[in-house]
């Protein structure tokens, strides 16, 4: 098998499992094959594809996690924030530009509670800045998959080894979900101290085995737990059902894009959550903070006023300059600004993406694309706004900086290679609060599963004071 060595590090704890895996590689030929086996075995597919052909987790400090934590939880509380000042208030609203029925749904007033119960923001964490590309305050994937890829790399004898030197610590991702999940049925008014719950998504969509891994580990802990397409619902203006269930506590999957696209398969769903007859997360109202825009309301000055100094800080500092894009003049860093004529001029600089799209839909790097395509993007982009058919307006956004690492890769052939790969580093928020990571890697400027990029763990780590104190004294 071909291994060969890694760029030399400076010491890192990258650097450290690298040496450790290239022998072990060397000793065990099928180490790969193995590896890739026990994926498929625990679900860890993403339709045909296995999530992670990396053969090292992401590795965070702790100095790291203390950056990212207040900064995180900080823009998810602005999500919720921003969210209720929208509906009591029309013009900031329109700033959103959901669709008609989208705002519909945003409106019903079975949304009690918290609007996004699950979110995570992506982001490129980096020694020198922290910078957030968007929020998903909808219905983000992943975290079953991490989980159970950071328990597989837990029980590589490789990790024992790693373990000597470094403290490991993992996060419990599920159980972190499921007290989240049943605190917002308690705030909606719930009483059943096990409530019935229903994962519900699509049977065609390639992440139902996480719905399956999700539903394994919330019944271990004691809470019953369905996974149910939109169709199996029934509701007969009192409960909703499923597989002859009565339903306490739906944890949608199913995407608003979805429900508004086909809403007599979903017509059971929006009837139960209408009649708040049952206790759905996330809200309706997550489609607020969750569409790309979200990031125009919050760089934009004529709505300074809803933030503190401090979260005006926190915006300015990790959250890129966006505008929905239209011919309209603007500010940027203060400056008044023709809009189209900035973009045109800046495309080096600068994405454009559709602003409710999903697995990277879309999404044009100008850095990346010729003048002539760029034209054309933008020319599509101006075309979209108000469009039925469309479903959103666009959005341009600054450039930011991106973190780049490298990590062993098993290739089509099952040899392992050393690939330098974009990493994108993603905080999972529940009910606000960090509760672990889903980290991306990608050869290319964009870092999603559903386009071809693959996930690994994230760990954080420190090294333990024996070998911390070795360093110091050589």
């Amino acid at each position: 098998m071909s291994t060969p060595s890694p760029k030399p590090m400076d010491g890192t704890a990258a650097e450290y499992w690298h040496a450790l895996l290239h022998p072990a590689i060397k000793k065990e030929h099928a180490f790969a094959e193995n590896f890739l086996k026990e994926l498929r075995a625990a679900k860890l597919t993403f339709g045909d594809r296995v999530h992670c052909p990396f053969l090292r987790p992401f590795f965070l400090s702790t100095e790291d996690e203390a950056r990212v934590r207040p900064v995180a939880e900080t823009l998810a509380e602005l999500g919720e924030r921003v969210a209720l000042a929208a509906l009591a208030d029309e013009k900031l609203f329109a700033q959103f530009h959901l669709r008609p029925e989208e705002a519909r749904l945003a409106r019903l007033p079975g949304g009690n509670g918290r609007v996004s119960t699950a979110s995570r923001l992506d982001a490129f964490l980096l020694p020198e800045s922290l910078k957030f590309a968007e929020y998903n305050g909808e219905s983000p994937a992943g975290a079953g998959y991490s989980e159970t890829l950071a328990e597989i790399f837990s029980a590589l004898p490789l990790m024992a080894q790693f373990s000597k030197r470094y403290a490991v610590h993992t996060y419990p991702l599920s159980a972190k979900l499921l007290d989240a999940l049943v605190l917002s049925y308690v705030d909606w008014g719930g009483k059943s101290k096990r409530p019935q719950i229903a994962i519900v998504d699509w049977k065609s969509v390639p992440t139902w085995s996480e719905f399956e891994i999700l539903k394994a580990r919330f019944e271990k802990m004691g809470v019953p737990t369905l996974v149910a397409d939109p169709r199996d619902l029934r509701f007969d203006g009192q409960k909703l059902s499923a597989h002859g269930k009565k339903i306490d506590l739906v944890y949608r999957r199913v995407l608003i894009n979805d429900i508004v696209a086909k809403p007599d398969e979903c017509a059971a769903l929006v009837s139960a959550y209408t009649a708040n007859a049952v206790c759905v997360a996330n809200s309706f109202r997550c489609k607020i903070p969750h569409v790309k825009t979200f990031f125009a309301v919050l760089t934009d000055e004529r709505n300074d006023a809803l933030f503190s100094s401090p979260e005006r800080k926190i915006i300015a500092n990790h959250i890129p300059w966006t505008r929905v894009v239209a011919d309209v003049h603007t500010t940027r860093h203060g400056k008044s600004v023709e809009l189209l004529a900035l973009i045109r001029k800046e495309r080096e600089n600068l994405v454009l993406k559709p602003s409710d799209e999903y697995g990277g839909t879309g999404v044009t790097l100008g850095w990346e694309t010729s003048e002539s395509a760029w034209d054309g993007a933008i020319q599509e982009a101006i075309s979209s706004p108000g469009s039925e058919n469309s479903g959103a307006c666009w959005i341009v956004q600054e450039r930011i900086p991106i973190r780049r690492e490298v990590f062993p890769y098993i290739n089509a052939s099952g040899d392992v290679e050393f690939r330098d790969m974009l990493v994108d580093f993603a905080p999972y928020l529940f009910r606000g609060k960090l509760a672990g990571y889903l980290t991306r890697l990608s050869a290319s400027g964009l870092a999603n599963v559903t386009s071809g990029g693959g996930q690994v763990p994230a760990f954080r780590v420190s090294p333990k004071d024996h070998h911390r104190q070795i360093r110091v004294a050589v």
